[in-house]
């Protein structure tokens, strides 16, 4: 499987029966508590649509951090893929986000840490993202908090 079927493969696995502020709260204690235990310097955001329904900085994050959070946020919310995937499709073709799209890479990131919220039959109801670490890594702790989440 290539990198960016893998990426696929992510987000078609981790979907949500439902999702309500409820499981955002979930969500979002789960990913906090996991950076603490690791002494992760991030911060962390939940949305469905555009309303911010989970929000933490943890030790050593920074306003940078939300700032990286939202132009992630909204790569996710227009192209509804994460926003590792679309860092990697992008540089599959060489080119950046605003060489493909002409979109301002002030508001729009294609990298690593944020990721849809999909609900199964629905589709694309929101995001959830982190900001504080090398962007595979900010990757690799969504996912590794989602699949713990859904199980």
């Amino acid at each position: 499987m290539t990198e960016l079927e893998t990426l696929l493969d992510q987000e078609a696995r981790l979907q949500f029966p439902h999702f309500d502020e409820d499981a955002a709260w979930e969500l979002g204690s789960l990913l906090v508590a996991e950076a603490k235990k690791l002494q992760l310097p991030i911060a962390v955001d939940i949305r469905r649509g555009e309303r911010q329904l989970f929000h933490a900085s943890l030790k050593g994050a920074s306003a940078d951090n939300d700032q990286w959070i939202l132009r992630k946020t909204r790569t996710v919310q227009r192209w509804g893929h994460s926003s590792f995937y679309m860092n990697r499709f992008l540089a599959s073709l060489g080119k950046t986000i605003g060489e493909k799209y002409f979109v301002s890479d002030q508001e729009y990131a294609a990298a690593g840490g944020c990721f849809p919220i999909l609900v199964r039959g629905t589709g694309l109801v929101g995001t959830v993202a982190v900001s504080g670490l090398p962007q595979v890594e900010d990757h690799a702790l969504v996912v590794r908090c989602l699949e713990k989440f859904l199980r």
